[in-house]
């Protein structure tokens, strides 16, 4: 089989824990893209963000941004992007802010979240480590259903974050009773992001290969957590991290090492240097 593409999940798959890019890694992205294969990256980060990783990386593609809400090169001229209409996201922020939760609506410019007076610190911490580039303006708001309604904001995704587990099941149960055309996903046990219906990385991952005129068969894509699977199960050799949950490996054809394992650079070494071995024996 020859793989044409390959989608690479950030947190979790291509960084390190500490948020860091292997010198090893590099190299092997620059080797494929070397022989023409096409590689994108695939996040629940906003698109400034995922942008500044491509960057980092001298990766020219489109890029899958917001769990797959938003498809583009550059921020102006998107080639896919589905939102959150302004009334649905008035709706559900009214919903959550019920709730002991920090609530962001991550738009590709900018992003707005409701501005707690307790667990002040947390908080911050929250805001530091949501992947948002200095460059990227975030606000807060003491009443952000009343804002998404006024600045007639439409994101491409919600993220919610809880300071118990319990309360965050609670929220989340709540929310797909009321609103389960949407898509829910998470990263962690206190943490849930919401994107329009039937909106994910598989289908943006989809929309993309189509464009290139590259089939499923023909893609590789690779991540760690319950946003990544149904890309995992729309490639062609879907990659789980060996650090992703038992049920993502499940659906995965192939496991890597995990992320503080080179996992990236080990499966691309394992699979692409193969199939270039194998097309040169074959010529």
């Amino acid at each position: 089989m020859v793989y044409r593409l390959l989608a690479i999940d950030i947190d979790g798959t291509l960084l390190r824990s500490n948020f860091r890019i292997d010198r090893e890694t590099r190299e092997a992205i620059d080797y494929v893209k070397g022989k023409g294969v096409y590689v994108t990256l695939a996040s629940g980060r906003s698109f400034p963000s995922t942008q500044k990783i491509a960057k980092a990386l001298k990766l020219d593609s489109c890029l899958i941004s917001h769990n797959g809400g938003f498809l583009a090169k550059n921020v102006d001229d998107p080639i896919y992007e589905r939102r959150i209409s302004t009334e649905d996201a008035y709706k559900m922020a009214d919903t959550l802010e019920n709730y002991e939760c920090h609530v962001r609506m991550v738009h590709e410019r900018f992003a707005v979240g409701n501005q707690m007076r307790q667990k002040s610190q947390l908080v911050a911490k929250l805001t530091l480590s949501t992947g948002d580039p200095l460059f990227y303006p975030v606000t807060f708001t003491e009443n952000l259903a009343e804002h998404v309604l006024t600045q007639d904001i439409s994101p491409p995704k919600i993220d919610v974050q809880f300071f118990d587990e319990k309360e965050k099941e609670s929220a989340e149960i709540y929310m797909k009773t009321h609103y389960p055309a949407f898509e829910y996903s998470s990263s962690s046990k206190c943490h849930f992001e919401i994107t329009a219906p039937k909106v994910t990385k598989g289908a943006a991952l989809k929309v993309l290969s189509e464009r290139l005129g590259i089939k499923s068969h023909e893609t590789v894509a690779v991540g760690d957590s319950y946003n990544d699977k149904d890309m995992i199960e729309y490639a062609g050799l879907g990659v789980a991290m060996a650090n992703a949950p038992d049920e993502i490996k499940s659906c995965a054809k192939w496991i890597t090492r995990t992320n503080d394992q080179l996992g990236v650079s080990y499966m691309i070494k394992e699979v692409f240097r193969k199939q270039m071995r194998s097309q040169i024996m074959h010529k």
